[in-house]
Formats: structure tokens, C-alpha cells, sequence
């Protein structure tokens, strides 16, 4: 019995070994497939390797990766599992077959219901939803099984002891290494990026003040020679030309500006409410010509040190691109500031286009812009004022639906 059961064991956590191998190396796209395919596995090993317990029951643990893909997964991730599941139960037969059969698609049905929302939950929050998931499941097993005996016996009490106990906490051992690679996976890209911002600012403040001054020059002469009483027709189209490719490189030059070191002079301490409603008032004028309506809501009394006009920037990115995602039908462009545990929480929800998960991936990242005419560089200035409070940014996103940026800044 032993033996099996350390085998089982084995079966658990053999995915966890090898997510943690090909997780960090494997693109976005394939993350669930992989996921899917390690779990799928561990189930089908289980089932083909119970454990017998001292009542002299079989059983086994293949639940818990059924239970876990449903949770992260839903029901596109569960549903081929589910089809796995059932086809080796009815080539193993034997007694129980129907009752797993029962078992399985309640599960099925019921469990990816959660998913949504566990999916917004913090880490310990979901491996307490996932530890009652398991808890719960082996309950309606016990029910089920009931349902089929003509009388319990002393034997359903010990499976049904030995079931809790197995299954909760090889739910909460998974769950704790699943929560802790994904962790240490954004804890990985929060590292990279905040390197790749400090480069860059490094680099920026050190040749956009030198290239500034040429510019102003140039743009300058352009002017005055835009006034001229001497120019012809062909002169006046190559400056407005000239000008137009000038104030493109000075805006470049500034959005490298923004990534430079925070100014003392520029340094507050404040809740954050002033630059929001400065942020909002400016950009009202665009949001009315949009037919899109900005609704506040401020509900904060903690305080940051910050520089104001980094986080103004980062705040106009966010707000103005919320906006131009909704141009084309309008809609509601919601801000609220709340103080959740010591953090200050800054949440943009748009009605707009959305984006798909490949612009997910790839946003904040330099020089990718959703548009033809943007440099890519705003977003960058998002993430990197809000990785220099130490802060983090969580996207969601539909597409058709719209966005919601959460922004966690601690105090």
C-alpha cells in the first residue's frame, strides 16, 4: 500500500516538476497546452496505479489534476481531460465505472463555473478555493457512492477519512507550487523590465538633452523661414514637411526624457487625487468630442512619495488611450482610487476595443504600439514609473469588450 501510494505521489507532483522546467523557456501561446498536457498525464497515471487502502479499498488520486486544470483552465482546458478521464475509466471497467462516469461530469459541469473568479483571486485565497474545491468533491464521491451501497459500513468511514484528508492536502501541496512558479515567473519579468527601464534611462537622459538643443535650432530656422516673403509655393510644402518630422523627434525625445531619473524638485508626497483630477480635467475636452464619459471615484487616505509629473505622464498614457479605444462608439471611462492592505490601488476600466493576448504579452515592452502612428514608448513609461514605486500592473482584457489596468502602488 505504501509503495502505491508514494507512487501516486510521484504521479502529483510530476507535473509541478516538469512545469517548472518548461515554463520559463516555452512562449505564452503554449503555456496551456503544455499545462494541459503534464496534468493529463499525472490523471492518467493514477488512475492506472491506485493505492489500496487498509479496508482494502481501492483508490486513487486523479482528481486533484482534474480538479486543478478546471480551476485554471475552465472548461476549453478541462473538457479534453474530462474525455480522457471517462475513456480510461471504461477501459479500466470493474465495479464504479458508472458512478465515475457521475462523478466526473458534475465536476465538469459545476467546477469551471469558479474559474473566472479564481482567477482574481491572490494567490492565497485561490489554494484555499482550491483546497475546499478538493474537499467538496470528495463529498459529493461519498454521496455518489452512497447512493449505490445497501448499507455503510465501517469501511465508507475509513475511505471517507483517508479521501478528505489525502485529497486536501495534496490539493494544497500542488496549489502552493503552482502559485509559487507563477509567482516567481512575474517576479522574472518585474526584474527584466526594471532592468531594460533603468538602461533606458540611463541612456536617454544622457543623448536626448544633447540631441535637444539642434532640434530647437532647426525647428527654429524652419519657423523663420516659414514667414518668408521670399519662399515659393515648392519652399513652403518641403518646410511644413521639415517642421512636421522635427516636432515628431522632439515628442520622441521627450516621451526618452520621461524615462530619466526622478526630478527632487518634482518629488511630493500626496494620495495621489490631485494628479488624477488634473489628468481628468485635461483630457475631458477629447473624452466629449469621443462621446466617452470619465467617471471618478476616490476613496483614499495613504500617501506616496512620487514624482508628480512622471506619475501625471504615466496617468495621461493610461487615461488617454482608454479613451482612444472607445472613439469609434464612445462609452464609459471609469477610474477609481482605493486604499486595499497598505497599497494604493488605482483601477482603468475602458469599454473599448480590447486587445487579444498576444498584445497582452507584448505590451510595455519598447517600441510596440497598437498604433501606426505611436512609438510604443508610452506604455513603457507606464510600467517603468510605476516599477520605480515599486508597484505592480495587472491587465485584463476582452477583446470587443474592453480593458481594466490595476495598479498596486504599496506605501
Amino acid at each position: 500500500m505504501l509503495e502505491s501510494f508514494l507512487v501516486n505521489i510521484l504521479f502529483i507532483i510530476l507535473p509541478i516538476l516538469l512545469i517548472n522546467l518548461f515554463f520559463d523557456s516555452t512562449e505564452k501561446k503554449y503555456e496551456q497546452l503544455i499545462f494541459l498536457l503534464f496534468f493529463a498525464i499525472s490523471m492518467i497515471l493514477c488512475m492506472n496505479y491506485p493505492f489500496k487502502l487498509e479496508a482494502g479499498i481501492l483508490y486513487d488520486l486523479r482528481y486533484i489534476p482534474f480538479t486543478i486544470v478546471a480551476l485554471y483552465g475552465g472548461y476549453k482546458g478541462l473538457f479534453p481531460m474530462y474525455v480522457l478521464l471517462n475513456i480510461q475509466r471504461f477501459m479500466i471497467g470493474g465495479e464504479g465505472t458508472f458512478q465515475s462516469f457521475l462523478l466526473a461530469t458534475a465536476t465538469f459541469i459545476l467546477l469551471p463555473l469558479l474559474t473566472k473568479r479564481f482567477q482574481e483571486y491572490d494567490s492565497n485565497k485561490r489554494v484555499i478555493v482550491g483546497v475546499y474545491s478538493a474537499v467538496i468533491g470528495v463529498l459529493v464521491y461519498l454521496l455518489t457512492l452512497s447512493l449505490f451501497l445497501e448499507k455503510i459500513t465501517s469501511e465508507f468511514w475509513t475511505l471517507a477519512f483517508y479521501a478528505l484528508i489525502i485529497k486536501a492536502s495534496f490539493m494544497m501541496i500542488n496549489l502552493i507550487l503552482i502559485e509559487k512558479i507563477i509567482s516567481n515567473k512575474k517576479h522574472r519579468e518585474y526584474f527584466l523590465l526594471a532592468e531594460q527601464l533603468h538602461v533606458m534611462g540611463e541612456l536617454s537622459a544622457s543623448f536626448s538633452h544633447e540631441l535637444r538643443n539642434p532640434l530647437t535650432a532647426t525647428k527654429g530656422f524652419l519657423q523663420l523661414l516659414a514667414i518668408s516673403k521670399t519662399k515659393t509655393d515648392k519652399d513652403q510644402l518641403y518646410i511644413d514637411y521639415s517642421l512636421k518630422e522635427v516636432m515628431q523627434a522632439e515628442k520622441i525625445l521627450n516621451d526618452y526624457l520621461a524615462f530619466s531619473k526622478p526630478q527632487s524638485e518634482h518629488m511630493i508626497y500626496s494620495d495621489l487625487k490631485e494628479e488624477i483630477q488634473y489628468v481628468k480635467d485635461m483630457l475631458q475636452p477629447v473624452a466629449s468630442l469621443h462621446n466617452v464619459e470619465i467617471r471618478f471615484h476616490f476613496s483614499n487616505s495613504l500617501k506616496k512619495n512620487y514624482d508628480q509629473n512622471q506619475i501625471r505622464q504615466c496617468l495621461l498614457n493610461l487615461l488617454n488611450n482608454g479613451i482612444m479605444s472607445m472613439k469609434e462608439k464612445g462609452g464609459i471611462l471609469s477610474i477609481s482610487v482605493i486604499e486595499e492592505r497598505k497599497n494604493i490601488v488605482i483601477r482603468i476600466v475602458d469599454e473599448g476595443v480590447g486587445m487579444t493576448k498576444e498584445d497582452l504579452y507584448h505590451l510595455g515592452k519598447p517600441y510596440y504600439s497598437f498604433t501606426k502612428e505611436g512609438t510604443g514608448l508610452g506604455m513603457v513609461l507606464v510600467y517603468g514609473t510605476i516599477v520605480k514605486l515599486n508597484g505592480n500592473i495587472d491587465v485584463q482584457s476582452k477583446v470587443g469588450e474592453g480593458t481594466t489596468f490595476t495598479i498596486a502602488i504599496p506605501t
